[in-house]
């Protein structure tokens, strides 16, 4: 599965945090959401209070792996923080629930899983250019053992902002690999 990669543009989905796309309205209740007429307005757990605007909404008609209910998604990029590797998937059914994601690329150059178009099929036709493959963070108290989920990626395609996550048969790829070391040592080049 050949996808756009690190630094391809995210933009046509993406929701950048900064003091433009943030408001402040007392009325909504801490992990609720509210429509406007320029998108959905949530209070989330990690961001505060959002407006994501209904263009940059991903759907996941088959839900994530774990949580089937949760179809509806926004890709956030958190500008203030001044990283661009480390992306939440907030879900707008659920305020309080959103994951950290990476392109997997950052960490592991050779990623390509083979992936069963069939599963594939509910997100509609892939384009390359229009591809987007992300996996989930995993943060433990000991920042040391952070990881990510090589074995299920989600799938993302651009174009018509609908998502899948499926699970990698084989074993080249593992639930929990090790990437501490890795952006360490990504940072220190970036320094040079």
């Amino acid at each position: 599965m050949q996808h756009g990669g690190a630094g391809r543009e995210t933009d046509c989905f993406e929701v950048d945090l900064c003091g433009e796309c943030s408001t402040a309205e007392p009325e909504v209740a801490e992990g609720s959401c509210d429509r406007k007429d320029k998108g959905m307005q949530i209070t989330t757990r990690v961001f505060g209070e959002i407006t994501i605007d209904d263009e940059k909404i991903i759907h996941f008609p088959s839900g994530i792996i774990g949580f089937p209910d949760l179809q509806d998604f926004a890709l956030i990029h958190d500008e203030e923080k001044g990283t661009d590797t480390i992306h939440w998937l907030q879900s707008l059914q659920e305020p309080a629930f959103a994951m950290p994601v990476m392109d997997p690329l950052i960490v592991r150059p050779d990623y390509n899983p083979e992936v069963d178009d069939e599963l594939l099929n509910n997100i509609g036709e892939l384009q390359p250019d229009e591809l987007l493959v992300m996996v989930t963070v995993t943060v433990p108290k000991d920042i040391k053992k952070m990881t990510v989920n090589l074995k299920g990626p989600i799938v993302i395609n651009a174009a018509q902002r609908l998502a899948t996550q499926v699970i990698v048969e084989g074993d080249e790829y593992v639930v929990k690999f090790p990437i501490y070391d890795i952006l360490n040592a990504n940072k220190e080049k970036a320094g040079e």
